[in-house]
């Protein structure tokens, strides 16, 4: 994962993220990243960009994913 994390700005509905959820250390590198589609995009907050993936996930997005 990059260590600039995309705004909220940057996103769009359908794009392929990589998010942690809110208990999850983002700063961890023993985290795996969940990753899914963008549903809905709930604005910029410190740990990155708050969505919700399509699978209904909620998390902070910490990178899009180019190669899907």
């Amino acid at each position: 994962m990059s260590n600039e994390r995309p705004t909220a700005e940057e996103l769009r509905q359908g794009v392929t993220v990589e998010i942690v959820q809110g208990d999850q250390d983002v700063e961890s590198t023993d985290t795996e990243p969940i990753v899914g589609e963008v549903g809905t995009i709930y604005g910029d907050d410190p740990q990155g960009p708050e969505v919700e993936l399509k699978s209904g996930v909620v998390g902070h997005v910490q990178a899009i994913r180019h190669d899907e």
